[in-house]
């Protein structure tokens, strides 16, 4: 094997082991994550491959006094409409049928099971939700922007920068949640961050160091088969 083999070689190991190994943090310690690691992690997040290299994304950083208010203005907004329709810049699934609603029902149970919310439990599962909106105590949230023009597309280069964000973050030892339901309170985050009327919210991640203990850091999602994934075409 030849010395660029073995280059190729470790740096599909260590980009196999990051996505192999990143989860969604729902547990985070208090400490703030220092300012010049953010600063590496969205470095790295703006090589993302973009339509067009149009990097249609903006990132707010919200920490510190800053996070607590905007964790109770989405927790206010949120409880001042339920059952209301979420009030998103994109719409949500019209549905999850088939094997699409049994892993999201799957996953679900299993972040209920380990934070001890029983089936039947009302009560339990709607503090449980609530904890999305507290950005379940990291120290930290990235809100993400795009601009409105770019429509669904501007939206799919974003969801690339996540990833590369989430990954970043992982390769320096910290936990992430990519969180939707940011969107669910987009009029809330809109009047918070002052946010111009051609950008639309896409989502948050929550990110900060991963607290072990936490009784969500026991379980990990299932991936589908690559046989269920992916058709090669000869």
């Amino acid at each position: 094997m030849t010395t660029d083999d073995r280059t190729t070689m470790n740096d599909f190991q260590t980009i196999d082991r990051l996505l192999t190994q990143r989860r969604s943090c729902r547990g985070y310690l208090p400490d703030e994550v220092p300012r010049e690691t953010i600063e590496q992690i969205l470095s790295a997040a703006q090589h993302t491959a973009s339509w067009c290299n149009t990097q249609p994304w903006h990132v707010h950083i919200v920490s510190g006094e800053a996070r607590a208010a905007l964790s109770k203005a989405a927790v206010d907004n949120v409880v001042a409409n339920l059952g209301q329709p979420a009030p998103s810049d994109f719409p949500f699934p019209a549905a999850y049928t088939g094997v699409h609603n049994e892993r999201r029902k799957e996953v679900g149970w299993q972040l209920y099971e380990a934070v001890g919310v029983e089936r039947g439990d009302r009560d339990g599962s709607a503090m449980q939700m609530l904890r999305n909106f507290e950005f379940f105590g990291a120290p930290h949230v990235a809100i993400i922007t795009t601009d409105a023009d770019l429509g669904v597309y501007g939206a799919i280069d974003c969801g690339l920068y996540v990833n590369s964000f989430m990954l970043a973050a992982e390769a320096l030892g910290l936990g992430t949640c990519a969180q939707a339901a940011i969107a669910q309170v987009t009029p809330a985050v809109r009047e918070f961050l002052d946010l111009p009327d051609d950008r639309r919210v896409v989502c948050g991640i929550a990110f900060g160091h991963p607290d072990p203990q936490h009784p969500t850091a026991q379980f990990m999602s299932r991936r589908a088969s690559i046989t269920d994934a992916a058709t090669f075409v000869d």
